[in-house]
């Protein structure tokens, strides 16, 4: 059949709170042009992330329930263990309350100034946690992956011959670890293939350099390994999973989004030596490390969901949702990352408003303009989120690419949801000359577009 339906049904509801074009505006200037201080309960449709904002499901709720909150040893601890051990087959586990946690202990640990981390493309958090210790995040992902155009099929890949060059420009002593962002965030939400997994694999251990996975999106890259990379298609996307993280030494994971839970994280080695490290790192900053800063509701919820994740007919809904939203988006002209990612929509800003440099950001314009249209909460990741300063020139490096991500909550937004988003883009588009450029007037040193303020100029 073509109508690919949601395979869960809706048990419980949430009233969402209807505004005015006017009360949208006084909402975004009190707000300062920011999204992320928008109180939620002004928002129509919050696409502003993914992270956390699932809906769970019945056995999720019932494992709450059962929860061991036990200070040490839990049951839940137990059940929680033996899930990630069975998908991951990596030796070390260790939970935290979310993916940042699990950055920041793994980072404390290899980090340090002098020291190079590559990635095909670092997301926000991690790049933070990576400088925090004085360290380089570089990305390195294919060219196709910063042309929003480019319908190559694994534009998250990492590309394997500007990984060598920087090994020999750098020498591998100075590579604590090679990341690989799976599915790439920055990047569009671009799946990585296996076998680009299985090159930088060879890559790494040729220089003696540990691969871990960036796996907040292991499942949703998983399975579309199963649709687009030759010879997979017949594979469960469990095994296609199981394979991913067998190629890796190590993987942090935010189970905020692909194991549909609203709170956790994990911190997975097979290093026993730094699992020997993290042990006192975890214990002295998250807690004992069978919870690791979870109560033992959390890591049921968790244990759960990493099994509710490889449903396959959940994430044949889950990825075809988001690709409606694209083709909408596409009919009406807008123009988008191509092909559609996993988990969002990745609006190409620059080519939406022309008219706003880089420099008075693009993205930021959008995501105000889709609020006060519609009452949309999107997110910017461009020059807002990912642009520089020269050290050395004072110049500001622009990213190469202006971004606004619609990221889909899982099992949480209908059809008709979806429907309205599009026609809102749909409609801001046709009146886009009317997006203001900004400026920044008040930002910190570090994740600026968490707090950061702006005016419309």
């Amino acid at each position: 059949m073509k109508t690919i339906i949601e395979p869960f049904r809706i048990k419980m509801v949430e009233p969402i709170k209807m505004t005015t074009r006017e009360q949208r505006e006084a909402a975004l200037k009190k707000a300062h042009y920011n999204a992320f201080l928008l109180p939620a309960e002004d928002v129509i449709i919050d696409l502003l992330t993914d992270s956390g904002t699932s809906a769970m499901s019945a056995e999720q709720w019932a494992g709450m329930m059962r929860g061991d909150e036990s200070y040490a040893g839990a049951r839940s601890w137990y059940r929680f263990e033996s899930v990630l051990k069975e998908l991951t087959g990596m030796k070390h586990v260790f939970p935290t309350h979310q993916g940042r946690a699990s950055e920041r202990l793994l980072f404390q640990l290899l980090g340090g100034p002098d020291k190079v981390f590559p990635n095909n493309n670092h997301f926000d958090t991690t790049r933070a946690n990576i400088e925090h210790t004085g360290a380089q995040a570089l990305d390195l992902v294919i060219d196709e992956g910063k042309k929003p155009e480019s319908l190559h099929p694994f534009k998250g890949n990492l590309d394997p011959v500007k990984l060598e060059s920087l090994i020999n420009e750098v020498g591998p002593s100075r590579i604590p670890a090679c990341m690989i962002t799976v599915t790439n965030n920055s990047g569009g939400g671009q799946p990585v293939s296996l076998e680009n997994i299985k090159v930088i694999r060879k890559i790494c251990d040729k220089y003696k350099i540990p691969l871990f996975l960036d796996a907040c999106r292991f499942a949703e890259n998983a399975f579309m390994i199963k649709q687009r990379e030759p010879g997979q298609g017949h594979r469960t996307v469990r095994a296609i999973a199981q394979e991913m993280f067998s190629l890796a030494d190590g993987a942090t994971i935010s189970a905020k989004k692909d194991a549909l839970v609203n709170i956790g994280g994990v911190l997975l080695m097979n290093d026993s030596r730094l699992a020997e490290q993290t042990q006192n790192l975890l214990i002295l900053t998250e807690g004992f490390t069978t919870y690791g800063g979870l109560a033992g509701r959390d890591l049921e919820a968790m244990a759960q969901g990493f099994q509710e994740i490889l449903e396959e007919d959940y994430l044949t809904y889950r990825l075809r949702s988001v690709a409606y939203l694209g083709e909408k988006l596409t009919a009406a002209g807008v123009k988008i990352v191509q092909p559609p990612g996993g988990h969002a929509i990745y609006i190409d800003a620059a080519a939406f408003a022309p008219h706003i440099p880089a420099a008075s950001f693009p993205g930021q314009a959008l995501v105000c303009g889709l609020y006060r249209h519609a009452g949309i909460r999107g997110v910017e990741i461009g020059s807002v989120m990912f642009g520089k300063t020269d050290p050395k020139t004072g110049k500001t490096i622009h990213p190469p690419m202006e971004l606004v991500r619609l990221a889909i909550p899982r099992r949480v937004y209908t059809q008709s949801h979806i429907d309205y988003v599009g026609e809102a883009c749909a409609e801001l588009y046709a009146e886009r000359s009317s997006l203001r450029p900004l400026k920044i007037i008040e930002e910190l040193p570090a994740l600026r577009h968490f707090s950061a303020k702006f005016v419309e100029v």
